[in-house]
Parts: structure tokens; sequence; C-alpha cells
């Protein structure tokens, strides 16, 4: 047998869909296909049936699973050590971010790994937080940064710091939210990010807890945008509370003091990557600048700057 029939097989099983595992792997179905009928005329067992929803383990497949998942473990480590022998980690890995790259010190991360681990290359892909923890899960990201107070099920990862939002108003509804409470702000319009995003997550979760529900008038991904959109007095939005203070500085916004709602900022991965010297290597380099003060202190353009989703 050929490790590339065990991935296959490992992502069938995860899958449960022959075409789903093709579009993962970058091969055609009937490949997909081709391979799971070689390997199970080797191996002497059938290891999937067919149902109305796709495809799912025989007995004798979710036996051989675990076993299939140790051996492409095993192989990742092997490679590993083999690099670790020469001198060198190398790869590809792709890498989710979920904020503005100041934010996240991906300057001073990147430059880290550039000068460390030359033949590792790193592909950068924005996605709100929610989404970036689906790609992760599928196998689209092999690693990213999470806002969330816990860190997520199923995945492991290092917690870099603690974030707080705030809620950041029009200038000229200074009198109108000065002396609301959380049932008036909950009924003024509201700029909102998508619902897989921390910052939908955080604010839905605020008002839950006193019953209410924030009134959405419009939905944007881009940070900036609602920046732009609170300061021209469309609505109230969440920012990062260095970049509400900012703002309020600025004569930007206004903000409602109440609200100082908490999230912590994470470092995922898979717990089958752990063991990867590449992974290694990044969450070493991630630690590292999270370990040092920022230097010097950010000088924020409330204007552009991102509210981390």
């Amino acid at each position: 047998m050929e490790l590339y029939q065990l991935r296959t097989f490992t992502t069938v099983a995860e899958l449960g869909h022959f075409t789903r595992a093709a579009e993962r792997l970058h091969i055609s179905q009937p490949a997909v296909s081709g391979q799971m009928r070689a390997l199970e005329e080797e191996l002497g067992v059938e290891l999937f049936e067919r149902g109305p929803a796709g495809m799912s383990l025989t007995k004798a497949g979710a036996h051989l699973l675990p076993f299939a998942e140790k051996v492409l473990a095993a192989a990742v480590e092997l490679r590993g050590e083999v690099q670790a022998m020469h001198g060198r980690v190398q790869g590809k890995l792709r890498v989710g971010t979920v904020s503005d790259p100041s934010y996240l010190r991906l300057g001073e991360f990147l430059s880290r790994m550039v000068d460390r681990h030359p033949l590792i290359e790193i592909e950068l892909h924005k996605e709100v937080s929610g989404e970036a923890l689906d790609q992760l899960r599928n196998g689209e990201l092999d690693a990213t940064f999470f806002f969330g107070k816990l860190l997520p099920m199923q995945t492991d990862g290092i917690r870099l710091g603690d974030m707080t939002y705030r809620v950041i108003a029009p200038l000229e509804w200074k009198a109108k939210v000065a002396n609301a409470d959380w049932a008036d702000i909950a009924a003024m319009p509201w700029i909102m990010m998508p619902e897989n995003s921390a910052h939908h997550r955080v604010l839905s979760e605020a008002f839950g807890k006193h019953g209410l529900e924030p009134q959405k008038v419009i939905e944007t991904d881009q940070a900036s945008v609602i920046a732009d959109l609170v300061a021209s007095g469309v609505g109230l939005s969440l920012a990062r509370e260095e970049i509400a203070l900012a703002g309020r500085d600025a004569g930007r916004w206004v903000i409602w003091e109440p609200a100082h709602l908490e999230i912590s900022l994470w470092f995922v991965y898979m717990p089958d990557r752990a063991r990867d010297l590449a992974v290694q290597a990044l969450v070493q380099g991630i630690s590292e600048v999270w370990a040092e003060p920022v230097v010097p202190p950010v000088a924020l353009v409330p204007r552009t700057a991102a509210a981390g989703s």
C-alpha cells in the first residue's frame, strides 16, 4: 500500500464523500475511487459503504482508520527528522489571519521566520475567526490566529493575549448614548460583522445576557468600513479598545462607556500537526514575538485600522 492511498482513505473518512475528498486532495473523483478500490483489494476488506448521505466507514474501516492516521503522522515525523538531520526545516504552510497585520505583529513574525527558516513558505489567508477555524479543521489551513474566550475544541494552540472591545457611536449621538442602557443601545442601528466572526459572537453574547438582540442594519467584513460608517453617522459598532479611544480622542466618534467586552487571541493548529517541525517553527516564532513588548508603541490611524474579527 502507498501513503497517498492512506491519505485518501483518511480524507474520505473525514468528509464522507469521494467528490469532496477529490477536491481537497486536488485529484479527480475517479482517482479517489480507484485508490480506494485498490486499497480494499490489497487489504482484503471493504472500507466504505455507500448510503443516502454519502460514504460511511464499515466496521473494518472504522477499526483501521486510527492505524492509517498513525502511519501518516509517522511519515510526517520521519520527514521532519530527516530535515532536522540536514539542519533545515522546509515546507509550505497556510496561515489564517483574523485582524490587521500590525495588531497580529505579522511583520516581526514573518521577518523572524525568513531569517531562521528560509525554506518554509508561508501563505497568508485573511478570514474572520469562525471561517478560519472551519478551514483549519477541514485542512485548508495549517494554522490560524483565532479570537475566542477559550481554546477551540479539538485544536491545540497558545494564547497570545487579551483584547477588549468597546462600543463606538456616531459623534452626533453623544447625548443619545450618554445615559442609554442595554435596551436603548440594542434598539439603535448596528453595523456588524458576519455571524461567524468574533465581533458578532461577542456582541451577541453581551446582549444575550440581557435578553436582547441588537438591531442590525448593515453587515460587512471590513473593519475599516465599519469605522467609516460609524464616523459617518450610520450606526454603532465594536472596535478594539485602543482604536476606539484613538477615534474618540480624534473626534471621530463617542464611546458608550458601560461595555467592556473581553476576548482572547489564540494561535491554533490541529493536534495531529503538533510534531510537524514546520508547525513547531511557526509556534515558536509567534510565541517569541508576542512575548516581546511592542516597540515602538502602536501609532493608530483609526480610519484604516481593523477592529479584529
